[in-house]
């Protein structure tokens, strides 16, 4: 039976690569896969999905009010497998969509992404996903102290963690560093202090 997956990690955690990986694996099977991301991300191109360790595939990208049900019903039925990349930039309806797709043809669903922003504020399509996903899975990363890194910290250009901003501002290492909670509060303690 077909399940709606959601595997979230920190940022640097190897999400993507795992996404890619995991289609190349149906694919060598030689079941068809649907890889898609939210059109938001165009850090690599619209219709690009690539890691960080230059593992690259061409995918559709929804924008936010792209009905996911109805791209994959009248499209794409003949797939046996989604990957959604990047998931929490989806809209929670389409989320929704997703789950619509698992139920009504029995296709699993995996979804790659983070789960919080660089605040610790989970993202819309995580929430939604953390609330109705079959299966969820943590992949992790280490913070440089040796911890488990459970923190996106956003850095300015100067290497010093950001604490306002925008939910959403794409970047991968030149961006985000992967924190332990612990090492992001005291960094956060010792700016608050010299501001």
């Amino acid at each position: 039976m077909a399940k709606l997956y959601f595997k979230y990690g920190a940022m640097g955690c190897s999400k993507t690569a795992q996404a890619l990986i995991t289609k190349f694996n149906y694919e060598e099977r030689n079941m068809s896969v649907l890889l898609l991301k939210p059109a938001i991300d165009t850090r690599d191109g619209e219709a690009i999905v690539r890691s960080r360790i230059g593992l690259w595939e061409n995918c559709i990208a929804v924008d936010k009010d792209c009905d996911i049900y109805q791209l994959f019903k009248n499209n794409y039925s003949d797939r046996q497998v989604v990957i959604v990349d990047e998931c929490q930039f989806l809209e929670p309806k389409q989320v929704d969509q997703l789950a619509e797709i698992v139920i009504d043809f029995d296709v699993p669903v995996l979804c790659f992404g983070l789960a919080t922003d660089f605040l610790t504020n989970l993202f819309p399509g995580s929430r939604r996903l953390f609330e109705i996903a079959q299966s969820i899975k943590e992949i992790k990363s280490v913070c440089k102290c040796g911890a488990k890194a459970t923190v996106n910290a956003r850095i300015d250009e100067n290497g010093k963690v950001v604490f306002k901003g925008d939910q959403i501002c794409l970047g991968g290492n030149d961006r985000y560093v992967a924190m332990c909670l612990k090492c992001w509060l005291k960094l956060k303690k010792e700016q608050e202090a010299n501001a």
